[in-house]
């Protein structure tokens, strides 16, 4: 049977995800504030998110989801980990929320029919995040591009990191670029989007949202090269451009992915290979080496991991790992298997994106954009549910067929 018309309070339901994984770390907001009211407002939406979801399917009608149901293996390896309390009652408050997370999905997979439903949820709240960075950045330029962080645009308003502005504005770029492609939008409302979207990335100077971005881009165009003409037009044009900007602007694109630092601190990921060199030689018991240590706030000796394979291995052991690079595994796979199309080259776009970026982010373990970009994917990726046979008109029975037989 159908999962019917999505009603338009699973888009809010979707609004209040992507509102829970802003997170509570950032810059400092031109009005300061409290690091606690922040984590109240997000765990506020999500546990709004799942009273929603499951007010709209009472009934409790899901579909069957491999990539749920990892997050729910995952959910159990994380709950196991975090038992033994060696990261402290967090790991079990961050347990309750991934719970919640993965509930929300569950409740919502019931309207995951493989169209572009979601996409324009993700769209639109994920702009409207990116709004309010644009409103502090015209309100307090100083604020916005703060030394501390080496002038790179943070949330004003609300406190977002540079990597986390530069993530959001990539996703939303390489969706709306798609839409396009394929006229699933008109040219303006896409600028409108696109524009202030590569002016905000550009400002955060962020390398990894770049390249995922550029990459993912790239593999989600190539799917649909056989079969559109208007993405082999992109494609050419991109690739002449791309040429022309890397032999006329070689010293200035130099500069800005360098971000002026030295060649050293460029190859050592800006510290980060220092702490994953201290936490891979961390001694372990067996236990910790399979189950990890509890989920915590992804850092390692007070420095943030930056990786999601290293945090997923510190928190969820080995057995995390596996899950996760399953979950990358199989929607990669269900994508190749699919035909060309739209929604399939869109959830390329957003798996190739997570994967990318797993290398210098983490997230991939745990409540996240990256986890809810991932759900995107696999929403595109469902199968259309079956539609529920037409109702036969009533057949006509002549009346003498309806006397009764005398006996």
């Amino acid at each position: 049977m159908g999962g019917g018309p999505t009603p338009k309070i699973v888009g809010t339901v979707w609004g209040l995800l992507v509102l829970n994984t802003l997170g509570s770390a950032g810059a400092k907001t031109i009005v300061p504030l409290p690091r606690s009211l922040i984590q109240m407002v997000t765990m506020g939406a999500l546990v709004a998110a799942f009273a929603l979801a499951l007010a709209v399917n009472l009934r409790l009608r899901i579909r069957a989801s491999a990539y749920v149901f990892l997050l729910t293996l995952l959910l159990v390896t994380s709950v196991i980990s975090s038992a033994n309390l060696e990261s402290g009652f967090g790991a079990l408050f961050r347990c309750a929320r991934l719970a919640l997370f993965v509930g929300t999905l569950w409740l919502l997979s019931r309207w995951w029919d493989g169209g572009l439903t979601f996409v324009r949820h993700h769209i639109r709240m994920y702009f409207a995040v990116l709004g309010s960075v644009a409103v502090g950045l015209a309100v307090s330029p100083g604020a916005a591009l703060p030394d501390l962080y080496g002038g790179r645009l943070v949330g004003a308003l609300w406190p977002l990191t540079p990597p986390q502005i530069g993530q959001y504005a990539a996703v939303i770029i390489g969706l709306t670029v798609l839409l396009v492609l394929d006229r699933r939008t008109d040219r303006v409302s896409a600028a409108v989007v696109i524009v202030p979207s590569l002016v905000l990335l550009a400002l955060t100077h962020t390398r990894t949202a770049t390249l995922g971005l550029f990459l993912g881009l790239v593999l989600a165009i190539g799917s649909l090269l056989l079969t559109s003409a208007a993405a082999r037009r992109f494609f050419s044009w991109a690739v002449l451009c791309a040429t022309v900007a890397a032999v006329g602007f070689a010293s200035v694109l130099q500069a800005w992915f360098l971000r002026g630092q030295s060649k050293e601190n460029f190859s050592s990921l800006t510290g980060r290979a220092k702490v994953w060199g201290a936490l891979l030689a961390a001694p372990r018991t067996t236990g910790e080496k399979w189950f990890g240590m509890g989920l915590g706030d992804k850092s390692f000796g007070g420095l943030p991991i930056d990786n999601s394979w290293l945090a997923v291995y510190n928190e969820q052991g080995l057995v995390g790992v596996t899950l996760v690079a399953a979950i990358i595994i199989v929607l990669g796979g269900v994508a190749l298997l699919r035909p060309p199309s739209l929604e399939r080259a869109c959830a390329i776009f957003l798996i190739s994106y997570c994967a990318i970026a797993s290398y210098t982010e983490a997230g991939l373990g745990d409540a996240s954009p990256y986890l809810l970009h991932l759900a995107l994917a696999a929403s595109l990726l469902a199968a259309p549910a079956a539609a529920a046979p037409p109702e036969l008109p009533p057949r006509h029975i002549p009346r003498w067929a309806r006397r009764s037989e005398v006996p």
